[in-house]
């Protein structure tokens, strides 16, 4: 599927821009993989993948428990969307094929 492979995310966030990298494989509407930031590394989940829409959840511990909702579209070699933090709202997030 178009969205398999290894990206290069920005998330743009309430404490600034942050880089993460993300290794996505699906299997018809499921999407699993691994998400990383910041030396830390979490397997995602309820990921799903319908044509070019995809959405997937991450848990994070720093800088506080919290967890990530993406809901994206990928066209080409670039992803984009919004990442839902919580009771903070929703940011863009931006990325590249890497």
């Amino acid at each position: 599927m178009a969205v398999d492979g290894n990206w290069n995310l920005t998330l743009n966030t309430p404490m600034g821009e942050r880089s993460a990298t993300l290794s996505l494989k699906s299997s018809g509407t499921t999407l699993t993989g691994t998400q990383a930031a910041e030396g830390d590394s979490a397997e995602i989940f309820d990921g799903t993948v319908n044509g070019d829409d995809v959405a997937w959840k991450v848990s994070i511990t720093s800088p506080m428990p919290l967890t990530l909702d993406f809901k994206g579209k990928v066209a080409g070699d670039t992803i984009s969307g919004e990442m839902g933090i919580g009771f903070m709202g929703s940011f863009p997030f931006t990325g590249a094929r890497g």
